[in-house]
């Protein structure tokens, strides 16, 4: 799977060919439907293997290996014996032209593996097999020099086969017989070919490949002046090489807040090299546009009543650089950091630990912030190690009053949920939030609509097995991610956000992604309209009728308040059920109602009016110089009048305990 900007070192003996050959082999592909073979686990069959944790259904291109030496889950495929008798093959089930290997080491990090020189063979039978030729000699084609970085190997003559073996040579000299390979090909016409079934994809036009910076931009382009009424294309700030963070808005009335409106955000491509994420962000953008032009009722009512923020792309240095490599060929990191070398996903405050530590030096507990927590001092400073991508979504999270959001990852099938980050640094513990319920609901609600990971037929992806988890889990009972966007979202801002790994292949390629659309389609879609559960409404001030901003929003037996945004409205995620609601703001007396949230997918209204206090009121007029009204002036007067009685009342009982106290002392004297 390869972009044509790729760089690759054709393997062959006769090094004064190397440049002509290049030449050769770069034009021949970029004239041919260039594939790689997506292939099942019965497909691939060994030689031999050490044991079934190093097995040829673990020989996948890019696999991840578990903690554990010698677990089930290992590395690489490992033959039993060292030797050049060994070889992994692949049946491609269809006639195929061969173009090419791609080649890894062992992902280990107790051990160090890997092949150096290896031969291909082929075969239509798996009996008769034909090596690889380069002129009259056989190929032998340059394996890796470290275990991580994928190498290509190009056959000198494209070959047409059903079966193909990776036939290694030579190998580390201090390891054994290891390696994770892809298969390069594209499937020929077979009319007698039985398996020959209509290949999956996609019915919608969109826009299937991978984008660059330039195309990415030309593409959210072209979907404004399709659908100009309903769309905006804004930006939030640029990357640290400069490049403009893009953000598309879907809305009935683009750049405006609408009060009662929910405010929503898909973030992509955090980590650069996972792909998919931001092509599914832009064929989102196409498919709404597309459909709301037809009049598709769904699409309607999303557009209509919530606002859409679509970033595709938040580390754009890094999707650049694993653009230039290709969707192998950029190995399993190259382009997930930003251009300093950061990992944006550990680079937001962590507010975490600053929340459990007040908590454990409170007398009150209760009295300690559970929202809203502010930014640390140091976080601020001009010499802190932040990324300027994650500065400008920080500084996008605080002017806009986001309810719901996902980030969209790769490299595995499951959806995670607050807390990422473990208490007293623990590698993995199950750290729920207060909202846990409805966070694991949030969760559900997307990894049971998504066709792969509803599929109990799938495969694992690398080490761990998430179905028994319903392909669900907590962040921190996965592996703990301090500072993370989750946390930093959920205990800095109103907004609850989950993080989707959408596949095992962190940079799909091309001809994957209509089949990774319709995959998503439906996940996208359904994980959006859960911003309308729950309760809303405006909290308004009793005289003015003018909506309060920052009015606190507590919900009874859930430890996580929310606050009203800069009009007054709110949002509050909850599942069905009645719940008894608290408001209150600076200035104002608090008010209470009971909010009962049914099983239908819309909000259930809930709107407060609060009564500034006297002394807020007095504090105003005076402010404006006004003239004290009657009304005020006899309420002030009352409320001295209470405040009098119950300081003297005070005073008494104080006093009666001390003469008390008095006489008790000298009876006891007496006695």
């Amino acid at each position: 799977p390869l972009s044509e900007t790729n760089s690759w070192t054709p393997r062959t003996p006769a090094k004064k060919e190397t440049r002509k050959r290049k030449t050769q082999e770069t034009a021949r592909l970029k004239m041919t439907n260039r594939n790689w073979l997506c292939y099942e686990l019965h497909q691939i069959q060994a030689s031999s293997y050490q044991r079934s944790g190093l097995g040829p259904h673990r020989g996948r291109l890019n696999i991840q290996s578990g903690i554990e030496d010698g677990d089930l889950y290992d590395g690489a495929w490992c033959a039993e014996y060292k030797d050049r008798h060994q070889w992994l093959e692949v049946d491609a089930l269809h006639l195929t032209l061969f173009t090419g290997v791609i080649l890894q080491g062992r992902n280990s990090i107790w051990s160090w593996d890997w092949v150096e020189t290896y031969k291909v063979q082929m075969s239509n039978d798996s009996v008769t097999w034909h090596t690889s030729m380069n002129g009259t000699q056989e190929a032998l084609f340059e394996g890796n020099q470290n275990p991580e970085t994928p190498v290509l190997g190009l056959l000198p003559v494209p070959t047409v086969a059903r079966f193909i073996r990776i036939n290694p040579q030579t190998w580390y000299s201090n390891g054994t017989v290891c390696l994770r390979a892809e298969i390069l090909g594209c499937r020929v016409h077979d009319p007698s070919d039985i398996y020959s079934a209509h290949e999956s994809g996609s019915k919608d036009a969109l826009d299937f490949r991978h984008h660059n910076y330039k195309e990415m931009r030309k593409l959210m382009k072209s979907v404004t002046e399709e659908c100009p009424d309903i769309t905006r294309v804004y930006t939030i700030g640029r990357s640290y090489m400069g490049l403009k963070l893009y953000v598309m808005e879907i809305s009935d009335n683009p750049g405006k807040h609408e009060i009662g409106e929910p405010e929503f955000r898909y973030v992509a491509g955090m980590h650069g090299n996972e792909a998919l994420g931001r092509e599914l962000v832009l064929n989102l953008m196409q498919y709404m546009c597309k459909e709301y032009k037809k009049g598709n009722q769904r699409i309607v009512r999303l557009v209509t009543e919530t606002r859409i923020h679509l970033l595709p792309s938040m580390n754009p240095d890094g999707y650049e650089e694993a653009y230039v490599k290709g969707s192998e060929l950029s190995g399993w990191a190259e382009g997930r950091y930003s251009f300093e070398g950061i990992d944006l996903n550990h680079n937001f405050p962590d507010l975490n630990n600053i929340m459990w530590d007040t908590e454990e030096k409170a007398a009150d507990k209760s009295k300690v912030p559970n929202h809203y927590i502010p930014i640390p001092e140091y976080y601020t400073k001009e010499d802190a190690t932040v990324a300027p991508e994650t500065r400008a979504v920080i500084s996008w999270m605080q002017d806009i009053p986001f309810v719901l959001s996902a980030n969209l990852h790769g490299g595995e099938l499951v959806v995670t949920y607050p807390f990422d980050c473990t208490r007293d640094w623990a590698p993995q513990e199950d750290t729920p939030t207060a909202d846990n319920a409805f966070f694991r609901w949030l969760a559900s609600v997307y990894a049971s609509t998504n066709l792969v990971m509803a599929n109990p037929d799938r495969r694992i992806c690398h080490y761990e097995e998430f179905q028994s988890h319903n392909n669900i889990i907590n962040g921190g009972a996965w592996h703990t991610v301090p500072g993370s966007m989750n946390d930093f979202s959920y205990l800095h801002t109103n907004c609850f956000e989950v993080t989707v790994e959408l596949s095992c292949d962190k940079f799909p390629h091309v001809s994957e992604l209509p089949i990774e659309w319709e995959n998503n389609k439906e996940s996208l879609l359904v994980y959006m309209e859960q911003v309308n559960l729950g309760i809303k409404g405006v909290v308004r001030d009793k005289l003015t009728k003018k909506g309060i901003a920052d009015a606190i929003i507590k919900v009874e037996d859930h430890d996580h308040d929310i606050r009203s945004a800069t009009d007054g409205d709110y949002w509050r995620l909850l599942n069905p059920g009645e719940y008894k609601v608290i408001v209150w703001a600076v200035g104002y007396f608090p008010s209470m109602r009971r909010c009962n949230v049914g099983m239908e997918p819309n909000p259930t209204i809930c709107d407060f009016i609060l009564t500034k206090t006297p002394i807020q009121r007095l504090k105003e007029i005076r402010a404006k110089g006004g003239k004290i009204p009657q009304d005020l002036q006899l309420r002030l007067r009352a409320l001295r009048l209470r405040k009098l009685r119950a300081s003297t009342k005070a005073i008494n009982r104080r006093r009666e305990g001390q003469r008390m106290r008095r006489a008790r002392s000298s009876q006891a004297w007496k006695a």
